[in-house]
């Protein structure tokens, strides 16, 4: 027997399910013409009469009844189907673009962890900040802070607010240890370039009087604040690990400063086991590293204006 167009099916089975034409064609987004059309055409093809069409409603007859036990199961073995086809294979690596700074400074040391809970699950890193295109660079999920507008379309996950402070080396002339970080140069970075204004607003405090250089990347400012250049604003994710080991002294504490950062992916991380337990991992360890971040200040020294709203509080 020849079958009737697909199209066809798919009308009769959401005409069915709602038991009226104007529901199913609110559905399938087409007009209660076309979907009129269609049954009557399926209805032609099959020599059969589907709906008994009384006092501008619609019932089904038996044939119909029958039919929609058809189209049930088919329309939800194709579903089955296709999410089985589109679902990435399990053993294949979870591709990560995340940006440079995070990536250097906080997830690279924490992966070995990942790798030891999921040992089947390979991650590649790709560094790179703003906007992603993921099919073009193959990436799976993407680790941003959201300081940019992306696709509407994409699926964010929140990670964990973003906490920001001074930071500076202890023990540096004119630097937290003295108690005076406020006359130590104030570090720039051209990817975070209001960085100490957004501190000064969050926290309800000044920005230091002295000016420093500007860097091409907040890595580098970061950097420069370790070598006793200045004081830089720090993320306290990124600085953690050089507070614990005292290389950077956190005069002020932490504030949130209105930002945090998101898992992007192209499809739900729920769809990817990969993707789902990256993302569980990735939350627990933020939520690890802030705590933390609180104890390393009390350990490098005074908290001389930690404020209200600081980690370390």
């Amino acid at each position: 027997m020849k079958l009737p167009p697909l199209n066809t099916l798919r009308v009769f089975d959401a005409a069915a399910r709602h038991q009226a034409f104007g529901k199913a064609a609110q559905e399938l987004h087409v007009t209660h013409g076309a979907v009129s059309r269609q049954i009557k055409l399926l209805e032609q093809a099959l020599g059969l009469t589907l709906f008994d069409r009384r006092n501008r409603a619609v019932y089904l007859t038996d044939a119909g009844h029958q039919l929609l036990d058809v189209t049930r199961a088919m329309f939800e073995q194709l579903h089955t189907g296709l999410a089985q086809l589109r679902r990435p294979a399990t053993d294949a690596p979870l591709v990560l673009s995340c940006e440079p700074t995070i990536a250097m400074m906080w997830l690279i040391p924490r992966l070995p962890d990942f790798q030891r809970t999921h040992p089947g699950i390979q991650v590649h890193l790709y560094a790179a900040g703003g906007p992603v295109a993921f099919a073009a660079q193959g990436v799976d999920v993407a680790l941003r802070r959201n300081d940019f507008e992306w696709d509407p379309a994409l699926h964010a996950e929140r990670v964990c607010d973003e906490w920001t402070g001074p930071v500076c080396r202890p023990g540096m002339p004119g630097g937290a240890d003295a108690g005076d970080w406020f006359d130590a140069p104030a570090l720039g970075s051209a990817t975070r370039p209001r960085a100490w204004q957004q501190w000064a607003q969050a926290s309800g405090r000044k920005a230091p009087r002295q000016t420093g250089p500007a860097y091409e990347h907040f890595y580098l400012s970061l950097q420069a604040a370790v070598a006793g250049l200045g004081v830089a604003i720090g993320s306290a994710l990124m600085v953690q690990d050089a507070l614990r080991d005292r290389r950077l002294a956190a005069p002020c504490g932490f504030v949130r400063d209105g930002s945090a950062y998101f898992l992007l992916s192209p499809r739900p991380c729920r769809d990817d086991p990969r993707a789902a337990a990256f993302l569980a991992w990735l939350r627990q360890q933020a939520a690890n590293s802030l705590p933390e971040a609180a104890q390393a200040v009390e350990a490098t020294g005074p908290v001389a204006c930690a404020t209200d709203q600081s980690v370390a509080s």
